[in-house]
Protein backbone atom coordinates (compact mmCIF):
# COMPACT_ATOMS: atom_id res chain seq x y z
CA UNK A 1 0.00 0.00 0.00
CA UNK A 2 3.01 2.41 0.63
CA UNK A 3 4.50 1.56 -2.12
CA UNK A 4 1.15 2.49 -4.39
CA UNK A 5 0.99 5.33 -2.41
CA UNK A 6 4.39 6.86 -3.42
CA UNK A 7 3.55 6.05 -7.02
CA UNK A 8 0.69 8.09 -6.82
CA UNK A 9 2.17 11.31 -4.96
CA UNK A 10 5.22 10.55 -8.08
CA UNK A 11 2.41 10.51 -11.11
CA UNK A 12 0.67 13.59 -9.15
CA UNK A 13 3.93 15.21 -9.11
CA UNK A 14 4.97 14.50 -12.58
CA UNK A 15 1.22 15.79 -13.66
CA UNK A 16 1.83 19.22 -11.88
CA UNK A 17 5.34 19.62 -13.70
CA UNK A 18 3.69 18.86 -16.90
CA UNK A 19 1.20 21.74 -16.42
CA UNK A 20 3.64 23.90 -15.31
CA UNK A 21 5.86 23.11 -18.35
CA UNK A 22 2.68 23.95 -20.67
CA UNK A 23 1.76 27.06 -18.77
CA UNK A 24 5.04 28.61 -19.46
CA UNK A 25 5.18 28.04 -23.30
CA UNK A 26 3.01 30.45 -25.42
CA UNK A 27 0.19 29.62 -27.23
CA UNK A 28 0.63 29.31 -30.71
CA UNK A 29 -0.18 31.44 -32.67
CA UNK A 30 -3.85 31.69 -34.79
CA UNK A 31 -3.08 32.28 -38.24
CA UNK A 32 -5.86 34.02 -39.94
CA UNK A 33 -7.82 32.46 -43.17
CA UNK A 34 -6.07 33.26 -46.38
CA UNK A 35 -2.68 34.20 -44.54
CA UNK A 36 0.20 31.87 -44.89
CA UNK A 37 2.35 31.73 -41.78
CA UNK A 38 5.88 30.49 -40.94
CA UNK A 39 8.71 30.89 -38.63
CA UNK A 40 12.29 31.47 -39.64
CA UNK A 41 15.61 32.22 -38.89
CA UNK A 42 18.04 35.34 -39.65
CA UNK A 43 21.58 35.28 -39.03
CA UNK A 44 22.78 38.58 -38.22
CA UNK A 45 27.10 38.09 -37.58
CA UNK A 46 26.57 34.74 -36.28
CA UNK A 47 23.81 35.23 -33.47
CA UNK A 48 20.63 33.47 -34.64
CA UNK A 49 17.62 36.12 -35.07
CA UNK A 50 13.80 34.92 -34.82
CA UNK A 51 11.59 36.06 -37.56
CA UNK A 52 7.90 35.59 -38.84
CA UNK A 53 6.80 35.64 -42.42
CA UNK A 54 3.32 36.57 -43.39
CA UNK A 55 1.88 36.04 -46.96
CA UNK A 56 -1.56 36.02 -48.95
CA UNK A 57 -2.13 32.44 -50.20
CA UNK A 58 -0.26 33.41 -53.63
CA UNK A 59 2.40 31.58 -55.20
CA UNK A 60 3.59 34.64 -57.37
CA UNK A 61 6.65 36.71 -56.37
CA UNK A 62 5.16 39.86 -53.92
CA UNK A 63 6.33 43.57 -52.73
CA UNK A 64 8.29 43.30 -49.54
CA UNK A 65 8.01 44.78 -46.36
CA UNK A 66 10.62 44.11 -43.43
CA UNK A 67 9.15 45.17 -40.44
CA UNK A 68 10.78 45.02 -36.93
CA UNK A 69 9.73 46.76 -33.20
CA UNK A 70 11.10 50.16 -31.39
CA UNK A 71 12.70 50.53 -28.04
CA UNK A 72 11.73 47.57 -25.85
CA UNK A 73 8.88 45.72 -27.97
CA UNK A 74 8.89 42.31 -29.48
CA UNK A 75 8.16 41.69 -33.36
CA UNK A 76 4.97 39.58 -31.61
CA UNK A 77 3.43 42.96 -30.95
CA UNK A 78 3.48 43.63 -35.03
CA UNK A 79 1.77 40.55 -35.94
CA UNK A 80 -1.96 42.73 -36.60
CA UNK A 81 -0.17 45.01 -38.62
CA UNK A 82 2.02 42.60 -40.47
CA UNK A 83 -1.44 40.58 -41.52
CA UNK A 84 -3.39 43.79 -42.52
CA UNK A 85 -0.22 44.07 -45.16
CA UNK A 86 -0.55 40.56 -46.41
CA UNK A 87 -3.84 40.89 -46.76
CA UNK A 88 -2.82 43.93 -48.96
CA UNK A 89 -0.84 41.35 -51.12
CA UNK A 90 2.13 42.13 -49.45
CA UNK A 91 4.87 40.06 -48.50
CA UNK A 92 6.26 40.80 -44.81
CA UNK A 93 8.92 39.95 -42.60
CA UNK A 94 9.21 40.28 -38.93
CA UNK A 95 12.37 40.10 -36.62
CA UNK A 96 13.31 40.49 -33.13
CA UNK A 97 16.65 42.20 -32.67
CA UNK A 98 19.71 40.25 -31.19
CA UNK A 99 18.78 40.19 -27.80
CA UNK A 100 15.12 40.75 -27.74
CA UNK A 101 11.78 38.51 -27.95
CA UNK A 102 12.57 35.04 -29.50
CA UNK A 103 15.94 35.94 -30.62
CA UNK A 104 19.12 34.68 -29.29
CA UNK A 105 21.79 37.24 -27.25
CA UNK A 106 25.28 38.55 -28.22
CA UNK A 107 27.70 36.54 -25.81
CA UNK A 108 30.66 38.29 -24.81
CA UNK A 109 33.29 36.21 -22.50
CA UNK A 110 33.59 36.30 -18.92
CA UNK A 111 36.65 34.19 -18.35
CA UNK A 112 39.87 33.76 -20.43
CA UNK A 113 39.93 31.38 -23.29
CA UNK A 114 41.62 28.20 -22.56
CA UNK A 115 45.15 27.85 -24.01
CA UNK A 116 44.23 24.91 -26.26
CA UNK A 117 41.95 25.49 -28.98
CA UNK A 118 41.38 22.78 -30.85
CA UNK A 119 40.07 23.82 -34.85
CA UNK A 120 39.20 26.76 -33.14
CA UNK A 121 36.45 25.54 -30.99
CA UNK A 122 36.42 25.96 -27.05
CA UNK A 123 34.23 25.69 -24.32
CA UNK A 124 34.28 29.16 -22.45
CA UNK A 125 32.11 30.72 -19.96
CA UNK A 126 29.94 33.97 -21.25
CA UNK A 127 27.34 36.15 -20.23
CA UNK A 128 24.62 37.37 -22.91
CA UNK A 129 23.54 40.95 -23.81
CA UNK A 130 20.15 41.13 -23.53
CA UNK A 131 17.44 43.56 -23.34
CA UNK A 132 20.18 46.53 -24.51
CA UNK A 133 19.42 49.13 -26.82
CA UNK A 134 22.32 49.32 -29.10
CA UNK A 135 21.17 51.49 -32.44
CA UNK A 136 24.33 50.74 -34.34
CA UNK A 137 24.21 46.26 -33.25
CA UNK A 138 20.64 46.94 -34.46
CA UNK A 139 21.21 48.75 -37.83
CA UNK A 140 23.11 45.77 -38.19
CA UNK A 141 20.32 43.65 -37.62
CA UNK A 142 18.14 45.41 -40.50
CA UNK A 143 21.04 45.08 -43.02
CA UNK A 144 21.15 41.38 -42.29
CA UNK A 145 17.55 41.00 -42.49
CA UNK A 146 17.31 42.95 -45.88
CA UNK A 147 20.28 39.90 -47.41
CA UNK A 148 18.00 37.09 -45.56
CA UNK A 149 15.13 38.83 -47.81
CA UNK A 150 17.07 38.69 -50.89
CA UNK A 151 16.80 34.50 -51.27
CA UNK A 152 13.32 34.18 -50.27
CA UNK A 153 11.70 32.87 -52.68
CA UNK A 154 8.40 34.95 -52.61
CA UNK A 155 10.11 38.23 -52.16
CA UNK A 156 10.06 40.36 -55.31
CA UNK A 157 13.12 42.24 -54.16
CA UNK A 158 12.73 44.92 -56.75
CA UNK A 159 10.36 46.12 -54.30
CA UNK A 160 11.23 46.30 -50.99
CA UNK A 161 10.26 48.37 -48.17
CA UNK A 162 11.05 49.34 -44.78
CA UNK A 163 8.35 49.86 -41.88
CA UNK A 164 9.57 51.25 -38.54
CA UNK A 165 8.03 52.88 -35.57
CA UNK A 166 9.44 54.91 -32.81
CA UNK A 167 12.77 53.64 -32.36
CA UNK A 168 13.10 51.71 -35.24
CA UNK A 169 11.41 54.55 -37.40
CA UNK A 170 14.63 56.16 -37.14
CA UNK A 171 16.50 52.81 -37.75
CA UNK A 172 14.57 52.49 -40.97
CA UNK A 173 15.72 55.85 -42.30
CA UNK A 174 19.68 55.29 -41.44
CA UNK A 175 19.63 51.77 -43.12
CA UNK A 176 17.81 53.05 -46.39
CA UNK A 177 20.50 55.66 -46.63
CA UNK A 178 22.89 53.02 -46.57
CA UNK A 179 20.86 50.70 -48.67
CA UNK A 180 19.58 51.06 -52.29
CA UNK A 181 17.96 48.20 -52.62
CA UNK A 182 15.60 49.60 -50.22
CA UNK A 183 12.95 51.56 -52.35
CA UNK A 184 10.45 52.81 -49.80
CA UNK A 185 10.62 53.63 -46.11
CA UNK A 186 7.56 53.95 -43.49
CA UNK A 187 9.05 56.19 -40.36
CA UNK A 188 6.48 56.35 -38.06
CA UNK A 189 6.88 58.53 -34.49
CA UNK A 190 10.66 58.09 -35.12
CA UNK A 191 13.91 60.12 -33.81
CA UNK A 192 15.69 61.12 -36.62
CA UNK A 193 18.71 62.57 -34.59
CA UNK A 194 19.18 62.19 -31.25
CA UNK A 195 22.92 63.81 -30.71
CA UNK A 196 21.10 66.62 -29.14
CA UNK A 197 19.16 64.55 -26.56
CA UNK A 198 22.39 63.23 -26.10
CA UNK A 199 24.45 66.06 -25.60
CA UNK A 200 24.16 66.17 -21.75
CA UNK A 201 24.94 62.91 -21.22
CA UNK A 202 28.15 63.06 -23.53
CA UNK A 203 30.48 63.11 -20.67
CA UNK A 204 28.43 59.67 -19.22
CA UNK A 205 28.94 58.24 -22.73
CA UNK A 206 32.86 58.60 -23.48
CA UNK A 207 33.72 57.85 -19.56
CA UNK A 208 31.17 54.37 -19.77
CA UNK A 209 32.91 53.60 -23.43
CA UNK A 210 36.51 54.46 -21.70
CA UNK A 211 35.60 51.48 -18.76
CA UNK A 212 34.36 49.32 -20.85
CA UNK A 213 37.73 49.89 -23.28
CA UNK A 214 39.63 49.18 -20.23
CA UNK A 215 37.58 46.21 -18.80
CA UNK A 216 36.55 47.57 -15.74
CA UNK A 217 32.38 48.44 -16.69
CA UNK A 218 30.50 45.59 -18.06
CA UNK A 219 27.20 46.06 -20.12
CA UNK A 220 23.85 47.07 -18.81
CA UNK A 221 21.97 44.42 -16.92
CA UNK A 222 18.49 42.94 -18.93
CA UNK A 223 15.88 45.36 -18.93
CA UNK A 224 17.09 47.84 -17.01
CA UNK A 225 14.90 51.38 -17.30
CA UNK A 226 17.09 54.07 -18.03
CA UNK A 227 15.19 56.69 -20.48
CA UNK A 228 11.53 57.38 -19.38
CA UNK A 229 10.14 54.06 -19.11
CA UNK A 230 11.17 52.42 -21.66
CA UNK A 231 12.58 49.02 -21.02
CA UNK A 232 16.47 48.30 -22.09
CA UNK A 233 19.42 50.58 -21.38
CA UNK A 234 21.36 52.57 -24.06
CA UNK A 235 25.06 51.88 -25.24
CA UNK A 236 25.38 55.93 -24.93
CA UNK A 237 28.41 56.64 -26.45
CA UNK A 238 26.91 54.47 -29.79
CA UNK A 239 24.17 57.51 -30.25
CA UNK A 240 27.13 59.76 -31.26
CA UNK A 241 27.26 58.81 -34.35
CA UNK A 242 24.53 57.56 -35.32
CA UNK A 243 22.30 60.00 -37.42
CA UNK A 244 19.17 58.83 -39.34
CA UNK A 245 18.51 62.61 -40.17
CA UNK A 246 22.09 62.97 -42.19
CA UNK A 247 21.36 59.45 -43.82
CA UNK A 248 18.58 60.10 -45.20
CA UNK A 249 19.92 62.18 -48.06
CA UNK A 250 21.96 59.38 -48.94
CA UNK A 251 18.61 57.59 -50.33
CA UNK A 252 17.56 59.94 -53.26
CA UNK A 253 15.18 57.28 -55.24
CA UNK A 254 13.92 55.78 -52.01
CA UNK A 255 10.04 56.65 -51.16
CA UNK A 256 9.96 58.15 -47.75
CA UNK A 257 7.06 58.49 -46.11
CA UNK A 258 7.20 59.70 -42.13
CA UNK A 259 4.28 60.18 -39.47
CA UNK A 260 5.17 62.72 -37.16
CA UNK A 261 3.08 62.89 -33.51
CA UNK A 262 2.16 66.66 -33.37
CA UNK A 263 2.73 65.91 -29.47
CA UNK A 264 5.56 64.06 -28.61
CA UNK A 265 5.42 62.48 -25.00
CA UNK A 266 9.14 61.26 -25.20
CA UNK A 267 11.47 64.00 -26.04
CA UNK A 268 10.44 67.07 -28.93
CA UNK A 269 11.45 65.70 -31.87
CA UNK A 270 9.29 67.95 -34.47
CA UNK A 271 12.92 69.94 -35.20
CA UNK A 272 14.28 67.82 -36.34
CA UNK A 273 12.54 65.14 -38.35
CA UNK A 274 10.57 68.27 -39.96
CA UNK A 275 14.24 70.08 -40.94
CA UNK A 276 15.71 66.59 -41.97
CA UNK A 277 12.49 65.98 -44.11
CA UNK A 278 12.83 69.59 -45.69
CA UNK A 279 16.47 68.38 -46.57
CA UNK A 280 15.92 65.55 -48.19
CA UNK A 281 15.99 66.23 -52.21
CA UNK A 282 14.17 63.08 -53.22
CA UNK A 283 10.83 63.70 -55.04
CA UNK A 284 9.00 60.58 -53.88
CA UNK A 285 8.18 61.90 -49.91
CA UNK A 286 5.59 63.04 -48.17
CA UNK A 287 5.02 64.11 -44.51
CA UNK A 288 1.89 63.24 -42.32
CA UNK A 289 1.53 65.34 -38.62
CA UNK A 290 -0.68 63.43 -36.14
CA UNK A 291 -2.48 65.99 -33.75
CA UNK A 292 -2.21 63.42 -30.90
CA UNK A 293 0.45 62.30 -29.36
CA UNK A 294 2.79 59.19 -30.23
CA UNK A 295 0.16 56.98 -28.69
CA UNK A 296 -2.51 58.15 -30.97
CA UNK A 297 -0.67 56.84 -33.86
CA UNK A 298 -1.79 53.18 -32.67
CA UNK A 299 -4.94 53.26 -33.60
CA UNK A 300 -3.76 54.06 -37.60
CA UNK A 301 -4.54 50.92 -39.63
CA UNK A 302 -0.91 51.02 -41.49
CA UNK A 303 -1.73 49.95 -44.64
CA UNK A 304 -3.16 53.43 -45.10
CA UNK A 305 -0.60 55.52 -43.95
CA UNK A 306 2.13 53.42 -45.69
CA UNK A 307 0.20 52.05 -48.91
CA UNK A 308 1.30 55.41 -50.89
CA UNK A 309 5.09 55.22 -50.37
CA UNK A 310 5.28 51.65 -51.17
CA UNK A 311 2.55 52.28 -54.16
CA UNK A 312 5.65 54.63 -55.27
CA UNK A 313 7.95 51.86 -55.12
CA UNK A 314 5.74 49.32 -57.08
Amino acid sequence: MEALSRIVLMLLALLALARAASAQQPAPYPVPDGISFRKATIWSEGTRMAAEVFAPASEQKLPTIIMAHGWGGTAALLREDAVAFAKAGYLVVTFDYRGWGESDARVILTAPEPAERPGNRFSAEVTELREIVDPLAEAADWFNAIHWVQAEPQSDTRRLGLWGSSFAGGLVIYVAGYDRRVKAVHSQVGPLDLRGAAAPATGIGYDEATRRARGTLGYPKPGEIVVGNLRGAPIRDHFFSYSPADAISLAPDCAVQIVLAGHEELFDNRTAVIDAYDRFQGAKKRLIVIPTGRCGTRGLRVPSRCRNAHRRAN
